[in-house]
């Protein structure tokens, strides 16, 4: 078993939305660790596609942390 405190604000809102959707407090607590720890253990989108995601077309990986100065490397480049 596990006590906890909640700020009242917390507690309120808990309260509303159990009453709302017709389950315990105890319930939607339980449900919403559970899909949290669930959340967790899966791994988003993102870290799934990470080493893909704007590689192909331009061959370079840092696209995304190396914008600005790739740009003005292109501007510099067509003025020339």
């Amino acid at each position: 078993m596990i006590t906890l405190r909640l700020d009242p604000k917390l507690e309120h809102s808990i309260q509303n939305t159990a009453r709302i959707l017709g389950v315990t407090k105890s319930e939607l607590i339980r449900k919403s660790i559970s899909d949290y720890l669930v959340k967790l253990s899966k791994p988003s989108p993102w870290e799934l596609g990470e080493n893909l995601f704007g590689k192909y077309s331009s061959g370079l990986s840092n696209l995304s942390t190396d914008r600005k100065s790739l740009l003005k490397t292109k501007i510099r480049a067509k003025r020339k």
